[in-house]
């Protein structure tokens, strides 16, 4: 065992621009990032896996108003809140996902449960919450997820038919994610979304999707998304990452930025991703104006950033 370790999180990406955002505003962001970054830190500093490290960080990111995913979600064309979610591990490649769940409190622990106590990766819709009830999974009430600026940005798109991203005036795309590698080398990544304002149709972006949004593996890396989920379904774009590195031998850097500023640039693809490879080498590599990110490694510098 190495006392080497290593975390990151994403809390969205899109345009955040400096000239957009108040100070009070950006401090509310960075200082949330670090409460959160914090949590995962402490499991890992303490000797705790990758995949607590993971969980926890993504239920105190779920748990914030100020992100796309548990208590922060949009509103759906309908008035509601159909979260995503997945996680895996990269020791053995077990992974588990939900999609289009309602009124669970944290839809990451959901898809915990779906991999470590099912034989299934990807449950969705009313299966996926009879499974929860089934396991006595937290659920809330639909107010929990009320939030007047959610659901005014619901009022001004709910009859145009339009889509929109997680911020209307800003175009981001909200998502949280969190990777890490412990001190056995174990390597974990999860992503939760609470997907677009005004989405109908049951329509499921990449968050969910084991290698497209998530992916982990301890011969290569971990990786979790943020962008307009369309394309990063398109580009798998978590999985090609790994892959360039184990077949051509890419260096973590070189690899995603292929990915992210050349193959998802090349179909109109808008976003970033965060990275950890088994050496312990963190990759933050967006494409559009800003990400909220924030990591730290064993050496105890935590940094967190917004802007390019």
């Amino acid at each position: 065992m190495n006392k080497n370790f290593a975390i990151a999180i994403h809390g969205g990406a899109g345009t955040i621009l400096r000239s957009q955002m108040t100070a009070e505003k950006e401090k509310v962001y960075t200082t949330a990032l670090e409460s959160c970054l914090q949590v995962g830190l402490r499991i890992l500093q303490s000797g705790g896996s990758s995949l607590d490290a993971v969980e926890a960080t993504i239920i105190e990111l779920e748990n914030c108003p100020f992100f796309n995913a548990g208590k922060g979600s949009v509103f759906t064309n309908d008035g509601k809140h159909e979260m995503d979610a997945s996680i895996m591990n990269g020791a053995n490649l077990d992974a588990g996902a939900v999609a289009m769940v309602q009124r669970i409190k944290n839809p990451i622990t959901l898809a915990r449960s779906v991999m470590e106590k099912t034989e299934h990766v990807f449950l969705c819709g009313e299966g996926a919450e009879k499974f929860a009830r089934s396991i006595n999974a937290a659920f809330v009430d639909d107010k929990y997820f009320f939030d007047q600026l959610r659901y005014d940005q619901w009022q001004q798109v709910k009859d145009t038919g339009i889509t929109q991203l997680d911020h209307v005036d800003e175009k981001k795309f909200g998502t949280v994610g969190c990777v890490a590698i412990d001190m056995h080398g174990n390597l974990a990544a999860g992503t939760s979304t609470g997907g677009m304002t005004n989405k109908r149709y049951g329509r499921v972006g990449d968050t969910p999707m084991i290698g497209a949004g998530t992916y982990a593996n301890n011969k290569t890396c971990a990786v979790s998304c943020t962008g307009h989920g369309e394309y990063f379904i398109k580009a798998v774009v978590a999985y090609d990452v790994a892959c360039l590195m184990e077949y051509k031998n890419l260096s973590l850097h070189d690899a995603c930025n292929i990915v992210v500023n050349e193959k998802l640039k090349t179909i109109g693809g808008e976003g970033g991703l965060i990275a950890i490879d088994k050496n312990g080498n963190i990759e933050l590599s967006f494409n559009s104006d800003g990400m909220y990110r924030a990591h730290a490694k064993s050496d105890g510098v935590i940094k967190v950033e917004i802007y390019k």
